[in-house]
């Protein structure tokens, strides 16, 4: 996995729960941490606070548990 296809998944996504992108691109989730370290660094991304929902209305994960990251950058082209 690279570093676009990350940032095109949240950029799709809007957010994403770390466990739920580990298991969409079969990562572990600490190597993907660092991966999502780097677009915060940027700003184009951001670690929303411990207890957030991941906005997917399942409400089947623990919000205190869950680590949700955000895209805040630029979006994907209209059309």
């Amino acid at each position: 996995m690279i570093l676009s296809e990350l940032r095109d998944y949240l950029k799709a996504n809007r957010r994403a729960a770390l466990i739920d992108m580990a298991y969409r691109f079969d990562t572990d989730p600490e190597a993907l941490r660092g991966m999502l370290e780097k677009w915060v660094a940027k700003g184009r991304v951001k670690k929303l606070p411990q207890g957030t929902e991941c906005g997917g209305g399942c409400r089947k994960c623990d919000p205190a548990t869950t680590e949700i990251y955000e895209w805040v950058g630029d979006s994907l082209p209209s059309g």
